[in-house]
């Protein structure tokens, strides 16, 4: 290896390392991570001059952060364990030990896949719990780890002081609950459950860290009294007495049964609720494991044995193309093991299909019918493709038509991603009334996203058709006020009439809301405005040409071209005469607006005292500014209330001027 090459195996483990440590995401498998770091081992071993201080093998690789508290500073380390990839390894490691202490025993303990923890208590009462950051200081998460049950905020000892290290975690149901629920209201999804874990202990709200629900193993007694300073097993023991979860151990006398302990913790990983990514091994007398220093990094008297990805190799059948909530294109492969023409077993498991991410990745994996691939499991639960092994005859290429609704689908610029950009579409639909429904659009109280879920899936009775299929059947619930009521599907009658009230009044939103609702790509709230602005009655909106269209301000040329799209389609023109029949404010009423903040663009942030965020937004726009969602050194003021996290920071940083509501309004006054 060159330096040049070694170099840049260093910049791409550092990128890796930020975005497990810092960020709570994920580009590779930790298999692939570790075959990196050996690498690099590998390279340093052979090129000592070449090692700097700052070298991942040298450091851990997270920082603490500031997202949930202040920044501590460890009172005993929170270092990694050094990893072993092979059963010769820990034989050495543990012959090694043996050789200078003939009694050693040692404790082997599922190595749990997620966050690190530590627990100070004082007099038996929970002080502080920190996360690990750099190793040598992390971050104050007493709040958040006070809502994992696993975590007791008293002990039955008196100890003067007691500190213990465990793993903070998800399990796989509660991950994928979280992600259905994600995908349902069309956000991001995580991921794995170690970075979901990772991410919510680290939430400023500790509630949603109990809503969340984590989960904690302990695994070290980090420092404390004498009595617990002098076996790994009977601490495990005893802490368990107490009522604490410690990590599943076995105990094991010499390398074979240390062998056979790894073994079995990793036969158990198909079985378990939660991931594991390998098995430790410490010397169980904590007063030998001096003697066995690993540098700055790692701890003393422990190792580390990752698994190896069981892999299988298995021939593509069939690729299905779905529709998300969010109009994005879903690839899933479907396949047999090439060797039985059953689904392929890995860890304990049937699998015959995995997901396929995006025509990039189908197009780099050269993926088609026919196709042999190499097939592991990922994070031990999520099956993933590895590698072809023999090329099919064709490659996979997507549809050009949406499989749901026929219309044309686009590929996002800058992405791999394929969509269907057609809000009306039924694979979207629920997602995109509720968007249509929600406070920034028509802001229709009581008509949340569960209810719309329902009303999209119930058949009025009688018939085929769900309550729901399009923004317009919104308005003609009414109609169905007597069926609603007596299948409770809204609630009772006073909840019924509540909701039916609700969205009669939203009749009256401004038609800059109507038009934001409609889901036209890159036509939120602010360019709707900027629309009715200039063409204040809806209607008329439908026939404007996109040379007029681009004469706005913030209006390009794609954005033109969307709109002219979307209202070219008749059903669409028929739906907003819909809309004026059923008698929704299709025209902007005549208002005098002022210019007091004319040239000034604001970010809102925080909790205000009176205001909400979009009447906050609102009353900025109204008055000539500008209102957007980032600071940047574009940026004129920052508005902030309550709990105004990050962008307060970061305003601050470029000396932007921060103002509270009263500010506002004394701004708006004084211009």
């Amino acid at each position: 290896m060159t330096f040049e090459t070694y170099q840049e195996l260093l910049n791409q483990i550092n990128h890796h390392m930020d975005l497990y440590y810092n960020q709570d995401q994920t580009e590779i498998s930790d298999y692939e991570y570790d075959q990196l770091m050996q690498q690099l081992k590998a390279a340093e071993a052979k090129h000592p001059d070449w090692v700097r201080p700052d070298s991942p093998s040298q450091k851990i690789g997270g920082t603490a952060k500031r997202e949930a508290g202040v920044k501590v500073e460890h009172n005993v380390p929170m270092l990694s364990i050094e990893d072993v990839f092979d059963f010769q390894s820990v034989t050495d490691w543990v012959n090694k030990v043996q050789e200078l202490h003939p009694d050693a025993i040692f404790s082997v303990e599922q190595k749990i896949d997620g966050l690190s923890m530590s627990l100070r208590y004082r007099g038996g009462r929970l002080e502080l719990a920190e996360t690990r950051g750099d190793g040598h200081v992390g971050e104050d998460v007493t709040q958040n780890a006070r809502a994992i049950p696993q975590v007791l905020t008293e002990l039955p000892i008196t100890d003067p002081y007691l500190e213990l290290r465990g793993e903070v975690y998800m399990t796989r149901d509660k991950f994928e609950a979280y992600n259905t629920r994600q995908e349902k209201e069309g956000k991001p999804l995580a991921a794995n459950p170690r970075n979901l874990a990772a991410g919510t202990l680290r939430q400023l709200d500790p509630k949603i860290t109990a809503e969340r629900g984590l989960n904690l193993f302990l695994f070290n007694v980090q420092d404390g009294e004498p009595d617990f300073m002098r076996s790994q097993l009977y601490n495990l023991d005893r802490l368990s007495a107490m009522g604490l979860p410690v990590t599943y151990h076995k105990r094991a006398e010499d390398a074979g049964e240390v062998i056979a302990a790894i073994e079995e913790i990793g036969g158990l990983r198909g079985q378990l609720a939660y991931d594991i990514d390998g098995a430790v091994v410490k010397i169980d007398q904590i007063a030998y494991r001096k003697d066995f220093p690993a540098g700055t990094k790692y701890s003393a008297g422990h190792i580390a044995y990752k698994y190896p990805p069981e892999e299988k190799v298995v021939e593509m059948d069939r690729i299905l193309v779905d529709v998300g909530r969010t109009g994005k294109l879903t690839f899933t492969g479907q396949f047999h093991d090439a060797k039985t023409g059953e689904p392929a077993r890995l860890c304990g498991t049937s699998v015959s299909r995995a997901t396929l991410h995006n025509q990039d990745y189908i197009r780099q994996m050269k993926i088609g019918i026919g196709g042999h691939y190499k097939l592991f499991k990922s994070g031990e639960i999520i099956p993933k493709l590895n590698g072809c092994v023999k090329e099919p005859e064709a490659v996979f290429e997507p549809p050009r038509l949406c499989p749901v609704c026929g219309e044309e689908l686009e590929q996002e610029e800058g992405t791999a991603d394929i969509r269907c950009v057609n809000p009306s579409c039924p694979a979207q639909l629920s997602r995109t009334i509720g968007y249509f429904a929600g406070r920034s659009c028509m802001d229709i109280a009581g008509l949340g996203q569960t209810l719309i879920d329902a009303l999209c899936e119930e058949k009025i009775m009688g018939t085929r058709t769900s309550y729901l299929t399009s923004y317009v059947d919104i308005y003609r619930l009414k109609d169905h006020r007597e069926e609603l009521i007596s299948r409770g599907i809204l609630g009772k009658e006073k909840n019924t009439d509540k909701i039916l009230a609700a969205i009669e009044a939203s009749k009256s939103q401004s038609p800059a809301r109507l038009l934001a609702g409609l889901g036209i790509r890159n036509v939120g709230l602010s360019t709707a405005a900027a629309l009715m602005a200039v063409y204040p009655d809806l209607m008329g909106l439908m026939d404007v040409r996109s040379e007029e269209l681009q004469k706005i301000p913030d209006i390009g040329e794609r954005t033109a071209a969307d709109i002219v799209h979307f209202f070219a389609h008749e059903d669409k023109r028929q739906m907003m005469a819909d809309f004026k029949e059923l008698g929704l404010t299709m025209k902007m009423p005549k208002e005098e607006k002022t210019r007091a903040l004319a040239g000034l663009t604001i970010v809102v942030t925080g909790t205000l005292p009176n205001l909400g965020r979009s009447e906050a937004k609102d009353l900025i726009e109204k008055n000539g500014g500008k209102c957007t969602g980032s600071v940047s050194g574009k940026t004129d003021y920052l508005l902030a209330g309550e709990a105004a996290g990050s962008k307060l920071d970061k305003a601050k940083s470029l000396g932007i001027p921060v103002i509270d509501e009263e500010g506002l309004r004394a701004l708006i006054e004084e211009k």
